[in-house]
């Protein structure tokens, strides 16, 4: 179970680190735009009945704590259900993973992979960034 901390609150917000990992992904591409949004979930079963919402903006800090320490593969379709979520009125809602199983298909020589900045690279080297 992962956890996400916003802003001064001392209060933990325990998510699957499944989950977490691609609402990372969904989240800090809307916060790196300077676009401000909902973050909206159902409770859990084992919390009040209920729902809660954040308003999630880019000066409000956010940290993201993972329970496993290797990133799990992300699916792609999962990542696209939550971004256009984000494009709603409704804000990001967490939304349960389509049957997509499969990683995001990426080569040693794909400059450009999903949760890494973007970067020049030079084509004439024979290394990769790190």
């Amino acid at each position: 179970m992962g956890t996400l901390y916003y802003g001064d609150s001392g209060t933990p917000i325990g998510i699957e680190d499944r989950a977490l990992a691609h609402l990372k992904v969904a989240i800090t591409t809307k916060l790196r735009r300077g676009e401000s949004f909902t973050l909206s979930w159902r409770h859990p079963d084992e919390q009040p009945r209920g729902r809660s919402t954040l308003w999630l903006h880019p000066s409000i800090p956010l940290r993201f704590v993972f329970d496993e320490p290797v990133a799990p593969e992300l699916s792609r379709s999962w990542i696209e259900d939550l971004m256009r979520s984000a494009n709603s009125t409704g804000g990001v809602q967490l939304v349960p993973e389509n049957l997509d199983i499969e990683p995001i298909a990426t080569s040693s020589d794909q400059p450009v992979q999903v949760g890494v900045d973007v970067q020049e690279i030079d084509s004439d080297s024979e290394t990769q960034p790190a």
